[in-house]
């Protein structure tokens, strides 16, 4: 028996040893989005930094395609031994829903949500509306007559607009939603007079507010941004409503807790750091700190969210 019970100890002790050790080779952090986009540039940031704290390689491999689908799949299925993490984000709760892949939240171990972004409501420099009740009213009062952009179909900031709209008693077929491959150029297509409004994240139109080109109505969070005070939330105006888009660092399911715990450590060093933080301010990003119990909480919540909006916006 004491025999059993020392082998018993030194496995034992092995395999906390083997936790403590870790990394001992190259960690790998797949990005589902292409190189040089908004998730790439966050998660080299973060791999820098685990890089800096593990003393060990952390190399983003994008994997874009699919709307998110392809990386967000190939996270899902590597093996879950620490060495492949994927940098999820918003789109892992509506990927599912619309067919595009079959994993979702279940499929990851969460370690923690580094950013959050809420949608804004823009409009050009001299449109008519100067609160978002006036174009809420106007919206009412002329179903079918104004236009919105600010990304793809069923993306989160065409949902958004579908929240917005629902909780303000307005039907989101009141208004066209013109689809574009992004805040940019749904942003021409606003100054060129092509669309009335765009929803999108108020960091991707920062330059152009401060420039006075567009104005924001609204911003969907609930609280207002510290860079833009003056922009009142939805809930001030009386909409019930928030929403944007996040990102955040998971695992595959079944990697231990050990390690899952390891990385979230240090990941708090880094996210604290004044260089990510600089980074964060700098282009625009809001920092949203969920530790891996809150942030698969979230994420929980958001699935039931995102597939409720989908169907009210007729995608499934």
């Amino acid at each position: 028996m004491k025999k059993y019970l020392v082998t018993f100890l030194v496995l034992v002790l092995l395999f906390l040893s083997s936790f403590a050790n870790y990394p001992t080779k190259a960690v790998t952090i797949i990005c589902p989005w292409s190189a040089g986009g908004g998730s790439d540039r966050i998660a080299r940031v973060i791999a820098n930094g685990l890089e800096e704290e593990f003393g060990k390689p952390f190399v983003v491999l994008n994997k874009p395609g699919g709307g998110g689908a392809v990386g967000h799949t190939a996270g899902a299925y590597a093996k879950p031994d620490g060495y492949t993490l994927t940098f999820v984000t918003q789109e892992l709760a509506t990927l599912h829903w619309l067919g595009f892949a079959k994993v979702n939240y279940e499929n990851f171990e969460y370690i923690i949500q580094v950013n959050e972004d809420p949608a804004g409501v823009v409009v050009r420099k001299d449109a008519p509306w100067n609160t978002i009740n006036d174009l809420l009213q106007d919206i009412t009062a002329n179903p079918g007559k104004y236009k919105f952009s600010g990304s793809g179909p069923a993306s989160v900031w065409d949902l958004s607009r579908v929240g917005m709209l629902d909780k303000a008693g307005i039907s989101p077929s009141n208004v066209l939603w013109v689809p574009t491959d992004g805040a940019a150029p749904a942003l021409v297509e606003l100054l060129g007079g092509h669309v009335d409004v765009i929803t999108c994240s108020i960091a991707e139109v920062s330059p152009q507010i401060k420039a006075g080109e567009v104005r924001a109505l609204a911003v969907m969070s609930d609280e207002r941004l510290s860079e833009f005070p003056d922009v009142p939330t939805l809930k001030e105006q009386g909409i019930d409503w928030s929403s944007g888009t996040w990102r955040g660092l998971a695992a595959p399911k079944g990697t231990p807790k050990e390690i899952i715990n390891i990385i979230y450590q240090n990941m708090l060093k880094v996210v604290n750091k004044e260089n990510f933080i600089d980074f964060m301010k700098k282009n625009g990003f809001g920092i949203k700190i969920r530790d891996p119990e809150s942030f698969f909480e979230f994420v929980k919540k958001e699935d039931g969210e995102w597939k409720y909006l989908l169907q009210l916006g007729g995608y499934i």
